[in-house]
């Protein structure tokens, strides 16, 4: 068997190579690159990296390849919205571009950011193999100060395969979007310099405490200095080997969608100086409740995939703000952003517009939950997750899974998971979104022992075609923690009309909206919905007269531009409960 990717597997960037980039001053690599499509790996296998254009006689060399001849695709993109020949594409793709570097001073360090990439990442700079990340949507660093000279050029050789032993594996029911689909960025950051920085309220400290971590590039010993100016705060931290932990007293204006206040918060180190906006509140499971800054509040959500016609999983900050905009206007305060993480900026938006999220990682169905390999991707997806948006208060739970059997290898590896998650970020909840026991009728699975919030995907209505099955499985049901109704729906090809005994038509789906809202309005322990989903999206596996490849259980057409019945009988919903 061929091992030609062996020596490209070394130089993983992961959880432990982030840098904390929100607000450092940027270089972008965004724009034109050549590229090709490389199906058969020929760019690994034939090291064009090396760029051996004659042999040691000094004769031309035949190579397959042509750099700056090739085409050219102006990232972030999906490659497959860019080429209708692209748009089944699942494989290779190489892409290149030359730049100039400056060097600024002696000390300083190159942080190349990869914002996304589906699925493998490698990245090559002047002939040399810089590193590779797995993983297809959250971000990746690499230190590539060695690497540069003043005429560089990079390589970044991208590969969408479907394979058994990633997160997520072969079978999803979502389109798999390739491409570097998010920013390139570089950084310019000095010989030490502040690598991680999260702050949050203090949990059950009354709200009057805020915890601050700091992690050095390096094991440096020193003094940080944090200034919130707002708050009157201008406090020293003790570094000690590259890290150092404070507890401060604050009584800072609490965050929450009604009153999204962010604060300006400074950290200086060494020679580094890095800020954010961030947001304080606690979000905490007492009970059978859902707390938020003491009060118990019901999460009128929305699930949302992160698509769009034109771009594919590429969204502008546009498309994002209009996705927030019109969960607004269906009354959401919260919104599950499914299966796999989005962008940044999601979060970020969130923050300032009010919105409460779900954030996942794509432990998605059936996936080889026996492989420490697949564990080890899984668990470093969460950690990236983690790291990137622990300072946003918008984040309120992480998910570590969707619609998993309930088999012992899942258990132990979602357990793992969930014990993983609390311990990087002891103050939010962990949720996954959980399959009803069919043969009890019953919200049971034994991953509830390790989640703080139990997520329940049930489709009564639709794939569970008898209704009276609905309210059995309410009035069957002990759970013994909160309960969020992830997914529920029904496809509706937009624009088709028929009686409520016909399924596919818009009719139907309003009344399944309609059904659904009057049997959880009765069940105490459901603190929270989020049905399935905001808009159509593509996908391959639906192939019905009225699909056309696009799951159409969405309230809005693929384009947003046409609401369903459906979107209405939601928000009269959500809007005769907001405020209770």
């Amino acid at each position: 068997m061929e091992n030609y990717e062996r020596e490209f597997y070394d130089k993983m960037a992961t959880s432990e190579t982030m840098l904390f980039d929100r607000f450092r001053k940027k270089e972008s690599l965004n724009g034109n690159w050549n590229y090709t499509v490389d199906q058969y790996d020929t760019c690994l296998r034939q090291r064009w990296f090396d760029e051996i254009y004659y042999d040691d006689c000094g004769n031309t060399l035949p190579v397959d390849f042509s750099f700056d001849g090739w085409d050219m695709m102006s990232l972030p993109c999906s490659w497959n919205v860019t080429d209708k020949m692209y748009l089944l594409y699942d494989g290779s793709m190489v892409y290149t571009k030359k730049f100039i570097y400056e060097k600024q001073n002696d000390d300083e360090h190159m942080i190349l950011k990869i914002g996304a990439a589906n699925y493998l990442c490698r990245v090559f700079i002047n002939k040399q193999y810089v590193g590779m990340h797995r993983g297809g949507s959250t971000p990746c660093y690499f230190d590539i100060t060695e690497f540069l000279q003043h005429d560089n050029r990079i390589i970044i050789q991208v590969d969408s395969t479907r394979r058994s032993n990633q997160v997520p594996a072969m079978n999803t029911d979502w389109f798999n979007y390739g491409g570097i689909y998010r920013d390139i960025d570089l950084f310019r950051v000095p010989k030490i310099y502040i690598k991680d920085f999260k702050l949050a309220l203090l949990p059950d400290s009354g709200f009057k405490k805020i915890n601050v971590s700091v992690s050095m590039s390096e094991k440096y010993s020193g003094t940080a200095k944090l200034s919130i100016n707002e708050l009157g705060i201008s406090q020293n931290i003790d570094i000690v080997n590259g890290y150092g932990e404070l507890i401060l007293d604050a009584e800072p204006t609490l965050w929450s969608p009604e009153n999204p206040k962010l604060y300006d918060v400074s950290l200086e180190c060494a020679e580094d100086k890095i800020h954010d906006k961030v947001g304080f509140r606690e979000i905490r499971v007492k009970g059978m409740d859902i707390v938020l800054n003491g009060k118990p509040l019901f999460l009128r959500g929305i699930s949302c995939h992160e698509e769009s016609v034109k771009n594919g999983k590429a969204l502008t900050d546009e498309e994002r703000l209009e996705n927030i905009q019109i969960a607004k206007e269906l009354g959401c305060n919260f919104m599950r952003v499914a299966h796999y993480p989005h962008s940044e900026k999601m979060a970020q938006l969130a923050d300032e517009l009010g919105l409460l999220l779900w954030e996942e990682v794509p432990v998605y169905w059936d996936i080889h939950f026996n492989s420490e390999d697949t564990y080890n991707d899984a668990e470093n997806q969460l950690k990236e997750l983690i790291t990137r948006d622990f300072n946003r208060a918008s984040v309120i739970i992480w998910s570590v899974g969707n619609e998993n059997p309930d088999t012992d290898d899942r258990l132990s590896f979602m357990k793992r998971l969930a014990d993983c998650a609390h311990k990087t970020d002891p103050t939010r909840p962990v949720s996954a979104a959980c399959l009803v026991n069919e043969e009890k009728n019953a919200i049971e699975d034994r991953l509830e022992e390790y989640l703080d919030i139990i997520g329940l995907n049930e489709y009564c209505g639709w794939y569970t075609a008898d209704w009276n099955k609905l309210p059995e499985l309410f009035k069957n049901s002990k759970p013994k923690k909160p309960v969020i109704i992830t997914e529920f729906g029904a496809d509706a090809y937009p624009h088709l009309r028929g009686t409520i005994s016909d399924k596919g038509t818009e009719d139907y789906q309003a009344f399944v909206y309609e059904k659904q809202i009057e049997n959880i309005r009765k069940t105490s322990y459901i603190k929270g919905m989020t049905p399935w989903i905001l808009y159509d999206f593509r996908c391959p596996r639906r192939t019905a007269r009225n699909q056309k490849f696009y799951n159409t259980k969405g309230l809005l057409s693929t384009d947003k531009k046409y609401k369903k019945p459906a979107f209405y009988v939601l928000r009269d919903f959500y809007n005769s409960i907001s405020g209770n």
